[in-house]
């Protein structure tokens, strides 16, 4: 039997301009036993200061903050530096945030739920060498393959495995799910769903579809081909949809 390991605390601080976001987030920070909050910051070159002294494993940053933004303010750190988690009510700027080591994406309103499912991703993360100004390796598909939703449909919980899902396709208040079992209706929004979802893995390419980038196909001006389907692109998501793909060696 191998003997047990106590694993330390995850130092962290929390950068954001609001109060009441800078509250919720100290809170949360102050339920997960394993992190340990050493400052919390308004000002972004308040943080940036404390920062380049004090060494710390993970950092909760908002993107949008006068004078300076998390952006900005993560390539200000020293290398090797901390995770970073972006905190924001602006999702125009994941395709940006990917460009960086970002570990996760947060967008507010953040429910605990989905701040747990960070803080133990940045855990998980500590046990893996960082090197200096290297983006985030894309998981391994055979550590990943086994990431599963659960899914309420017919008044039960149905377990999808994330790789299965090929896209999902929005029904008003519904989402329609297209896996490699079939298809499951479910009450859910895509905000909710994209929560769940692995960081930089699926991405709207519409305002009613969501696609696996593993399942993508082929990509027109117009259109995309998953597992077989032809979606449309929506003028709206088509630059980002694009960026991604450029960051991720598909164009």
């Amino acid at each position: 039997m191998e003997p047990s390991v106590t694993r330390r605390p995850l130092s962290c601080v929390v950068v954001d301009d609001e109060p009441l976001a800078l509250k919720v987030l100290a809170d949360y920070c102050a339920q997960v036993p394993f992190l340990e909050l050493l400052g919390q910051f308004h000002d972004a070159l308040t943080a940036v200061a404390f920062l380049q002294d004090t060494p710390v494993d993970v950092v909760f940053l908002d993107i949008q903050m006068p004078r300076l933004t998390g952006l900005q303010l993560a390539q200000l750190l020293p290398a090797p530096g901390p995770r970073i988690i972006f905190t924001t009510a602006h999702p125009d700027y994941a395709v940006q945030s990917y460009e960086l080591p970002a570990l996760d994406y947060l967008l507010k309103p953040i429910s605990f739920e989905r701040f747990v499912q960070a803080a133990h991703r940045a855990r998980a993360a500590l046990h893996q060498p960082v090197t200096a100004n290297a983006p985030t390796e894309a998981p391994d598909p055979a550590a990943t393959a086994d990431e599963a939703l659960f899914v309420r449909h017919d008044n039960r919980l149905r377990r999808v495995l994330v790789d299965d899902m090929y896209y999902v396709e929005g029904q008003k208040e519904y989402l329609m799910y297209y896996t490699a079992t079939g298809k499951i209706l479910t009450l859910q929004s895509f905000r909710r769903l994209e929560e769940l979802l692995p960081t930089g893995r699926f991405v709207r390419i519409h305002k009613s579809y969501l696609i696996n980038l593993r399942h993508l196909e082929f990509v027109e001006r117009h259109r995309v081909q998953v597992h077989g389907a032809s979606l449309p692109i929506g003028e709206t998501y088509r630059e980002a949809f694009l960026e991604l793909l450029r960051y991720h060696g598909k164009l």
